[in-house]
């Protein structure tokens, strides 16, 4: 991976084939595919293969699963053109081990309260951890904001993805407590579950790219994206 500005930005939940272009030109590293059933982001096959076709280079296609089968995985990673995948739910290190085995970079999330806790990072050979509060009803931030300080210490160790009720009102602080190298948002630019408001992503995106400089002491760390 190469180093690149810090820190990185991945917009989730897309379903649209323009609004994943548009994410992208905006500045987005990294696009998130909800292949989660249950999820109101859940995107076909098909709606994938087009994000992912229409992409190309301007942002890497991040798959996101849920206690998936690998041959799931797998499949969809193939099918559907994924530059990486997020396992986001008790997903087990030797699935994260067989696809980083097919050179897959594995994101894994870790919760502060909740399963897989922060303290089993050390047995996940992934390429980053996505760190979240782990409340809500289903995986993911549901909107929630927490102590984004409580992943500041786990981020000095690990590739940290900050995620959880992240805004364009409240990133600037989030970054400046965790010292992520990457941000993950989706409700906080949405205007419903899986239609984005290009002009959140604008307002997200800059306001990121302001927080550049608290990244400075991270300036040897690899990109996630």
């Amino acid at each position: 991976m190469d180093k690149k500005k810090l820190p990185q930005i991945k917009i989730c939940g897309l379903t649209r084939v323009d609004e994943a272009v548009g994410c992208a030109e905006l500045g987005a590293d990294a696009i998130g595919l909800m292949f989660y059933p249950k999820s109101p982001r859940y995107i076909s096959d098909r709606k994938a293969f087009e994000i992912s076709t229409a992409l190309l280079e301007k942002a890497k296609t991040v798959g996101v699963f849920v206690n998936a089968a690998y041959d799931e995985i797998m499949e969809k990673v193939e099918n559907c053109r994924l530059s990486m995948v997020q396992l986001h739910g008790q997903e087990t290190p030797d699935l994260v081990r067989r696809l980083s085995d097919m050179h897959i970079p594995v994101i894994k999330v870790l919760f502060v309260d909740g399963t897989p806790p922060l303290s089993e990072a050390d047995h996940y050979p992934a390429s980053a951890f996505l760190v979240e509060c782990g409340k809500g009803k289903l995986p993911g931030g549901n909107a929630l904001t927490w102590n984004w300080r409580s992943a500041k210490n786990f981020g000095r160790e690990h590739p940290l993805v900050l995620a959880g009720g992240l805004s364009p009102k409240n990133i600037a602080n989030a970054v400046a407590d965790a010292l992520p190298v990457a941000v993950d948002v989706s409700s906080g630019v949405e205007l419903s579950p899986g239609l984005k408001d290009l002009q959140k992503v604008s307002d997200f995106i800059s306001a990121v790219r302001q927080c550049e400089s608290i990244l400075s002491e991270k300036k040897n760390i690899n990109s996630v994206f």
